[in-house]
């Protein structure tokens, strides 16, 4: 485990174990502030870790998202607001898709979002209607997608239940059968 200065602070039991934004169960500590994870670098496999809830380093105002499913029928206008969640219970944020073409699309957020992860997913609202979403969140990183324990989750909202293993099974599997 690194900090983003490149101090070395602590060893991992293997990237696939951790989540952007986890707190617990780093097994490091001392003085200051809590310790998060902020970043894995798959290539040396090293995990970042910065200290504070509120670091920049855990803060993002965009993501890209691949493997779209537009539930709604439709995608949304590059223009059109929106709102959408990217953790579970997470409070409706602003958004809007920056870019669109047939598999991926640049979504920026009005506000930096906490921790926004690979593998989590990012679902989409015009009003109250689920429009879609996915569930990489990032082109380099689709097999920390497969990392992830918790691939597939319910989102609720009001009344409106969608699961995105209902949604994106088969786009999913066809993800996979290209990965191997």
């Amino acid at each position: 485990m690194e900090t983003p200065d490149g101090a070395v602070v602590g060893r991992h039991d293997g990237l696939m174990y951790y989540t952007l934004g986890q707190r617990k169960g780093l097994g490091i500590g001392g003085r200051g502030s809590a310790w998060y994870v902020a970043g894995k670098d798959m290539r040396r496999n090293v995990l970042k870790v910065v200290q504070g809830h509120d670091h920049p380093a855990l803060l993002k105002r965009s993501l890209m998202a691949a493997e779209l499913s537009w539930v709604a029928g439709q995608s949304p206008k590059p223009s059109e607001t929106l709102s959408a969640k990217t953790r579970y219970r997470q409070r409706d944020a602003a958004c809007h898709i920056a870019e669109l073409s047939t598999d991926t699309c640049a979504v920026e957020f009005a506000a930096p979002q906490w921790a926004i992860t690979p593998g989590q997913s990012f679902v989409a609202y015009a009003g109250d209607v689920c429009v879609g979403g996915e569930s990489s969140q990032s082109e380099e990183s689709f097999l920390a997608l497969l990392l992830q324990p918790s691939l597939f989750h319910s989102l609720a909202r009001g009344r409106w239940m969608v699961s995105l293993n209902d949604c994106r099974f088969s786009s999913f599997s066809s993800s996979l059968a290209k990965l191997v």
